[in-house]
């Protein structure tokens, strides 16, 4: 499987000459969703959903699907029946040959004084991948890689190093970036990797690694 880091939350997996493509938002490249057969979203902040490239993504490829939570599906899946399907936690399906597990039900707290969003997190394959979106959901499945939110308003850097250690997954690669400057990348990477127990990477936008 070869795994292609987008800007910000987004990444693009690639097997058998199929594409699944996770949270093409905001802050993610213009052409993030476009050739996916398999889109999935964890939920409605703009920076991990963006309808326009959601809408470029199923007009490029007549056969592609999304996969989302109820408040996202609801947004598209007037313009496209029968290709938004709604899921939710402890729901399983196949889609272009991936197969997928939906675990987690809310999003992190930002502030007490902010309602919490639905939130899901995507297992692909078995536990060859895991999303978790904006939350730090820990599945009921091991792990060979964990897309790792590094730097959010909603967390701190202990926090991130726990997830870690409580998800002990194989590899752990640095998602939800955007906002962390290259001048602190350093100081993530040598305390995440010295203390999350687990192998810590980073892949600038565009790079790719097979897993």
């Amino acid at each position: 499987m070869k795994l292609t880091k987008k800007s910000h939350a987004c990444v693009r997996l690639e097997k058998d000459g199929r594409t699944l493509v996770i949270d093409p938002g905001g802050f993610s490249e213009e052409d993030a969703a476009l050739g996916a057969d398999v889109l999935l979203v964890t939920h409605e902040h703009a920076d991990h959903f963006d309808e326009g490239q959601l809408r470029a993504g199923l007009e490029s490829n007549p056969a592609a699907e999304i996969w989302t939570l109820k408040s996202v599906a609801e947004k598209i899946s007037a313009a496209f029946p029968g290709r938004v399907h709604t899921v939710g936690h402890g729901d399983t399906f196949s889609a272009a040959g991936f197969d997928v597990q939906v675990h987690g039900e809310l999003h992190a707290v930002i502030h007490p004084d902010i309602p919490r969003i639905t939130n899901v997190g995507y297992l692909i394959d078995g536990g060859r991948v895991f999303h978790p979106g904006d939350a730090l959901t820990v599945p009921d499945h091991q792990v060979e890689t964990l897309m790792l939110p590094v730097m959010a308003p909603w967390s701190k850097i202990a926090e991130v190093i726990d997830y870690v250690r409580e998800v002990k997954p194989q590899r752990a690669y640095d998602i939800h970036d955007a906002l962390l400057t290259d001048l602190a990348r350093p100081i993530y990477d040598r305390q995440i990797g010295a203390l999350g127990g687990s192998e810590h990477l980073r892949l600038t936008p565009g790079a790719s690694a097979e897993l």
